[in-house]
């Protein structure tokens, strides 16, 4: 007798997040314009906090001396035990959750704010041609895009799907929940309305194509293993029955090209510095963190079920990617003027640096210590990394140019315009300046420990070369933050820039981010400790 068993209560912080964004969408539809966003901000920042307690509570549940145990979502109970798992509940998905839903906690709180002039980051109308007369029209009228609170609900709910998904085809359909709202996000900037569309439709372009390579990828898997679970996968590959193992291969390296696409890692990372320049600037901070961690949490499972079985056929494959993915984002970072695509620039790198980590999860002579500790030391990273993006790009969003009469027009993002912030505005550039330390890794702050903690299990497995060339890579980086550093506090004040003042939100979330960075930083031992219990 078969039975077909879905965990509801495993499932309520999932079920929290894409619940609110359906009733945000019909509301946006039914609500007066005058509380529309009001209701939004109020009831997307709830969800995102109650789900967040949840999955602490979830945690707390199924948490046992011998880490956390792995439990069935949705699957198939037969006579010999579940089949077709296709959501499961562990240490991956409750870690990987949280720190979802910590980084869009704060990207929120920038997506929600506005400046003094009332002006947010988005569109008054998405649907209307840039420059046209019904573009005015909204722009004069003080309409706002609100549909971006249920947009990025649904992208969240997207990504703790991601972190869930145990089969092939529910990682893919994950991948799309995530990704449409996205590419939609990416083209509703309020200014410079012909590069946001413009990002959006190569952001959209280049994801089906990658979506395309994923779902041939899991065609592959499934050919050569008959079953798309992953468990199953990697018990067939074991055994070495009914397994055709060149067209396995294959498929594992289609699936992780997909994966890679998603983290920006080279040479898939064409993407990256321009939709990050052209998206809005809260969403560039929010799909920064949210989707890199999100992708990282799902290509540590592949790695660890999928791709464990086809290590020495994959190696070479991917120390040629972290390489390029390291040496593309030091190189290209060194020379660019515009804050955005340098710090798009910083992330590919940083994929760089923890895809070390991710690909030593393969090696099979891993000892349980080394594998909690490689685990931990990923999301660790994800989570310093995360937290320290979305506060550099809230600063971002408060820098603005301003015109010979004064009036403030779009945000200031040519490195140039920075000059003198430190003067300008003390806090900004303060808290600019311990994100940067964080991204290069300088001692007291959550993105050395993150660094060390990769690099030390990159080391564990055996991957000196490739840890030598990040440890120098890390290095390079340092310049091109300084270089903001340099200008931020020791030269004279830009002409024609202003630190606008704004409702708050924005201000709370660097203040928030700059103390988890250091907090990060000063007291990681907790922070380890609970994530290395959880893989136990």
């Amino acid at each position: 007798m078969t039975t077909t068993v879905i965990q509801w209560v495993a499932v309520v912080p999932l079920l929290i997040v894409l619940g609110t964004a359906v009733l945000s969408t019909l509301l946006e539809a039914f609500l007066p314009r005058t509380i529309r966003r009001a209701t939004q901000v109020v009831l997307s920042l709830l969800a995102l906090a109650v789900a967040l307690v949840s999955v602490v509570w979830r945690w707390t549940e199924i948490h046992t001396d011998n880490g956390l145990a792995t439990n069935p979502l949705s699957a198939v109970q037969t006579q010999r035990g579940f089949t077709g798992i296709s959501l499961v509940e562990d240490g991956f998905s409750l870690i990987g959750q949280g720190i979802i839903l910590v980084a869009s906690i704060i990207a929120f709180l920038v997506i929600a704010d506005r400046t003094q002039t009332r002006e947010g980051a988005f569109a008054a109308s998405a649907a209307t041609r840039p420059g046209s007369a019904e573009e005015r029209e909204s722009a004069a009228a003080g309409r706002e895009q609100s549909e971006i609170f249920p947009l990025a609900l649904f992208a969240v709910g997207g990504m703790m799907a991601f972190t869930s998904a145990f089969d092939l085809l529910t990682l893919f359909i994950a991948l799309e929940v995530l990704s449409l709202p996205l590419y939609v996000l990416c083209a509703t900037a309020r200014r410079r309305r012909l590069l946001s569309q413009e990002a959006a439709m190569k952001y959209f372009l280049l994801g089906a194509f990658s979506s395309a390579i994923f779902l041939m990828g899991a065609a592959f898997i499934y050919g050569a293993t008959g079953t798309l679970a992953f468990n199953e996968i990697l018990q067939l590959s074991i055994q070495g029955q009914r397994v055709q193992a060149a067209i396995l291969v294959m498929g594992v390296a289609m699936v992780v090209i997909g994966l890679l696409f998603k983290v920006g890692a080279a040479p898939f990372h064409s993407w990256t510095p321009d939709v990050y320049q052209g998206a809005p600037t809260p969403i560039t901070g929010f799909m920064a963190a949210g989707t890199k961690a999100a992708a990282f949490v799902a290509l540590l499972r592949v790695m660890l079920y999928v791709a464990a079985t086809s290590s020495a056929s994959l190696n070479v494959f991917m120390w040629i990617v972290i390489i390029a993915t390291i040496l593309v984002g030091t190189v290209m970072g060194l020379i660019q003027s515009d804050i955005k695509r340098l710090l798009a620039y910083s992330s590919i790198a940083h994929a760089g640096f923890i895809l070390i980590a991710v690909n030593a999860i393969r090696t099979v002579e891993m000892t349980p210590q080394t594998y909690s500790q490689t685990m931990s030391s990923v999301l660790f990273y994800l989570l310093a990394y995360g937290v320290a993006t979305v506060g550099a790009f809230a600063v971002v969003t408060l820098v603005r140019e301003s015109d010979a009469e004064g009036k403030i027009l779009g945000e200031a993002t040519k490195l140039e315009k920075w000059a003198g912030l430190g003067k300008r505005s003390p806090f900004l550039a303060a808290s600019m300046l311990i994100f940067l330390l964080s991204f290069a890794g300088i001692p007291l702050t959550g993105g050395f420990i993150g660094k060390f903690e990769v690099f030390r299990a990159g080391i564990a497995s055996g991957e000196v070369v490739l840890v030598v060339i990040a440890v120098l890579a890390s290095a390079a980086t340092a310049y091109f933050y300084f270089r903001l550093v340099q200008l931020m506090f020791f030269t004279e004040p830009a002409e024609n820039v202003e630190v606008v003042q704004s409702e708050g939100m924005a201000v709370v979330a660097i203040a928030i981010a700059v103390v988890l960075t250091i907090a990060l930083g000063l007291l990681p031992g907790s922070v380890l400790d609970l994530m290395q219990g959880s893989f136990a």
